[in-house]
């Protein structure tokens, strides 16, 4: 489908976060949007102040009428009767990921995937880029806080994608370029088995385009085929490749480290951002920046002036007597990547988890590496499993969970006791963990701490 000539284009699904960046690209290409979403949120109540008109009830009757294109979500549930009814005027209906396969067919794409790391990547991919004077266009999945939006629009031919494997949306996009943070299993919903989205992984990194460069960590179970080794580089970066991050330490609250790579090296980058894992995102961000354009100036000024991404380790509060970290791990890796910073950060304080289990296959699915990694923290409140797309499980909850976690101070609460028994507690370092609704949590705890 051609997207130029386009007047209309509405959205089910609108205030997903992957969903309202393909809106506010095409906002900005001074094309009419308009779309559903089941709740409202500070997002899409931006979006509403940013031009668009969205509305909140499964309404037919409230479709516009000059609809050119409907671009809908995986998440959005078959039964919507306004999907129903948008079919009966057949309209032409695409899924988010084909129509940034189109977009991205148009540009040199550069691509980050990986089941987690994916959204840090990505952001500082594009601040990289920025800061070296490389106008990119970039599609986000979170908020990023030098831009305060998940869109970002630039002149230059390069856009930088994140490539999402959810419903295998990764292999629609052309691919210049790729990194892959992780492949650890997820979204077995989806695949069905680890071998199959590691399949999936496999076919994403063998598409990248003639001249392409694929950027993977060290470990990971994939390898370029040898027909797409004569025509594409593949990089490996770790602390034992010849892309790596050295003498990592902390000082004055910053991560310091040098990054040596084949041909450039780099001693003393200041980054923002904790943990090593982070260190290891900033080495492949680096990497694949350096062959489009990127340059060492703008790497440090980059690393340090990062600002994240919301609820990727975003500090709320932090003063002498409370620490309030919101971050979005809904993944057993993703917890204990966001734990072992807040150790390696607060080494002499007792640390304090929120947690919100997202999903109940992923809960059934990594039960012992959530117990594992939920199991580091020094006290833990625990939420039911916030259901998303599915319906319960037999057997799969939050109290099996709990039974498996060594934490000796571990409770299951609602989220209203879970804010008062936080606020009454005052821990000194608190994280406030999860991917479902734990996010309007944050405020009322914040407030609580800080009264």
């Amino acid at each position: 489908m051609n997207l130029s000539g386009l007047r209309h284009i509405y959205f089910l699904g609108i205030g997903g976060i992957g969903m309202s960046a393909l809106a506010r690209y095409f906002l900005g290409r001074g094309v009419r949007v308009s779309g559903y979403d089941k709740t409202e949120t500070d997002l899409t109540a931006q979006l509403v102040k940013e031009g668009m008109q969205i509305h909140y009830h499964d309404a037919p009757d409230q479709l516009p009428p000059d609809i050119d294109l409907v671009i809908l979500t995986p998440a959005i549930p078959k039964d919507l009767q306004e999907w129903k009814r948008l079919m009966e005027k057949k309209i032409p209906i695409y899924k988010r990921a084909e129509v940034l396969g189109m977009i991205s067919k148009d540009h040199t794409c550069l691509c980050v995937a990986g089941t987690h790391g994916k959204t840090t990547t990505t952001t500082l991919l594009t601040h990289i880029l920025k800061c070296s004077g490389v106008n990119v266009t970039a599609f986000l999945g979170g908020i990023a806080g030098n831009y305060g939006s998940n869109f970002i629009s630039g002149n230059s031919e390069i856009v930088v994608m994140e490539a999402d494997e959810y419903d295998r949306s990764f292999l629609q996009l052309s691919r210049n370029g790729i990194i892959v943070t992780s492949s650890d299993p997820d979204h077995l919903d989806i695949y069905g088995t680890a071998e199959n989205m590691l399949l999936a992984y496999s076919d994403f990194i063998n598409g990248v385009e003639k001249n392409g460069i694929v950027v993977l960590r060290s470990g990971l179970p994939l390898t370029l085929n040898a027909n797409v080794q004569g025509y594409a580089d593949q990089i490996y970066y770790s602390d034992q490749s010849n892309y790596r991050a050295e003498n990592i330490r902390v000082e004055n609250g910053l991560f310091v480290f040098d990054y040596v790579g084949e041909k450039i090296s780099m001693t003393g980058l200041e980054f923002t951002m904790p943990g090593r894992h982070n260190v290891e995102n900033a080495t492949a961000a680096i990497t694949l920046a350096l062959s489009f354009g990127a340059t060492e100036k703008g790497v440090r000024l980059a690393l340090k002036d990062f600002k994240g991404i919301r609820r990727r380790f975003e500090f709320v509060l932090r003063s002498e007597k409370s620490v309030l970290i919101d971050d979005y791990a809904h993944h057993p890796a993703e917890l204990k990547a966001a734990i072992g910073a807040a150790r390696e950060l607060f080494p002499t304080k007792r640390i304090t988890g929120l947690f919100q289990p997202h999903l109940f296959s992923r809960t059934r699915d990594f039960m012992e590496g959530f117990a594992e990694s939920l199991s580091m923290l020094d006290e833990l409140i625990l939420l039911d499993i916030y259901p998303a797309r599915e319906l319960p499980m037999e057997g799969v909850s939050s109290s099996a969970l709990l039974e498996q976690i060594k934490t000796p101070k571990r409770e299951l609460l609602s989220k209203e006791d879970a804010i008062k028994e936080l606020v009454n507690r005052k821990p000194e370092v608190l994280l406030i963990l999860g991917a479902g609704d734990i996010d309007l949590l944050v405020e009322p705890i914040r407030k609580g701490l800080e009264g």
